[in-house]
């Protein structure tokens, strides 16, 4: 078996772990400076929207000896709007510009054929209206709000509305990151985009029910125990499903940071930004989330029931108790009595009792077949 595999293996089974909910408020301290950042970015730099959002023109130009830094002053010229100019396979570029209405495209469309010399008619214009760009925008929205409510209904039934609570909560802090994140790289915001939080979001909630699945399965009559509190067994149920989050994610990954990297970056293919961005910012804030948000909320919104409370009562008592006669029988007075106990009492133990042998009060040796 891999290291890999036999780590896994003792993860699952509990020979080893680390103790993620005990310390749960620095995750959280660290997600809420990461969400502080990407609001920040978000509130001070916004979001570059695409023209299917704010509506503009795109102007698809044929092969021309001009460079696309060259274009793309032609065009800011020519619109008196920021311009993206992206090279298309056949040579051409693709020159969108946002904040265009239809009257002025014509203008654009004549003086960049002039400044790239090239035949206006073999320039093809397509236009955005704002109200389109706005009605799509407004779709994109409730779309989204339709599916955290759904993931919300559905979670609560499934599991309760403690754990639906504690999974949308990581929904959210994933969208916030990766907006912030489009906000301070300054990537377009596409239809693209959105589909890719929509994607994100599955994926980290699939990472979400995993661990909350286990943690359903392993608290069934939890209060009937005396051995684990509810947070122990929150933790026990992160470390069993570790390495198959930390798997299905690295797998996620590689092919999203293969279209954002080599495709976008090397290759230049800015189209595929848009949604490679949100896909590989996503999965890894849903990853985390999952692990040490998630489940450690609901072991914090859990442990807050009065019966959660009670068994952890328990639970300590009989730790003492388990404490406490450990250090005696390392001192040699495990049978000596314990305050006013009689000389013969059972030494109060909590669970598995072996039998005392009984003693012989009258010869002050066990009692048995007498010789």
């Amino acid at each position: 078996m891999s290291k890999l595999g036999n780590l896994g293996a003792r993860l699952h089974r509990g020979e080893i772990g680390y103790d993620f909910v005990a310390h749960r408020f620095l995750w959280y301290g660290v997600s809420v400076l990461i969400t502080v950042l990407a609001i920040a970015g978000l509130g001070f730099r916004g979001l570059n929207m695409g023209i299917e959002f704010q509506g503009g023109a795109v102007f698809t130009v044929p092969k021309t000896s001009v460079s696309a830094s060259q274009a793309e002053t032609y065009a800011e010229e020519a619109a008196g709007h920021d311009a993206i100019v992206q090279e298309l396979g056949s040579g051409g570029m693709r020159i969108q510009v946002s904040g265009v209405d239809t009257a002025k495209s014509d203008d654009i469309k004549q003086q960049l054929a002039q400044d790239l010399k090239v035949d206006a008619d073999d320039i093809n214009a397509d236009l955005v209206g704002p109200s389109w760009g706005e009605q799509i925008a407004n779709k994109a929205w409730q779309g989204l709000g339709i599916f955290l409510v759904l993931v919300v209904i559905y979670l609560a039934i499934a599991f309760e509305w403690r754990m639906a609570v504690a999974a949308f909560v990581a929904l959210i802090h994933d969208i916030t990151i990766t907006v912030g994140i489009y906000a301070l790289v300054g990537f377009e915001v596409t239809p693209g985009t959105v589909i890719g939080l929509l994607t994100i979001l599955g994926y980290s909630l699939y990472d979400t029910v995993v661990v909350f699945d286990s943690l359903k399965e392993q608290t069934k009559d939890i209060t009937k125990q005396t051995r684990w509190t509810y947070s122990e067994i929150a933790n026990r149920s992160i470390n069993s499903t570790l390495v198959r989050s930390v798997n299905t994610t690295v797998v996620a990954l590689l092919p999203v940071a293969g279209l954002l990297f080599i495709g976008g970056g090397v290759l230049g293919a800015g189209m595929l930004n848009d949604i490679s961005l949100s896909l590989f910012v996503g999965l890894a804030a849903g990853a985390y989330s999952s692990i040490f948000i998630a489940t450690p909320l609901v072991a914090d919104l859990k442990e807050r029931e009065p019966q959660m409370k009670a068994l952890k009562k328990r639970v300590l008592a009989k730790r003492a108790q388990s404490t406490d006669r450990d250090t005696a029988d390392q001192d040699g007075t495990a049978d000596e009595p314990y305050g006013d106990e009689p000389e013969d009492a059972a030494p109060a133990v909590v669970g598995p009792r072996h039998q005392p042998a009984t003693r012989n009060r009258g010869r002050g040796r066990p009692s048995g077949k007498r010789r």
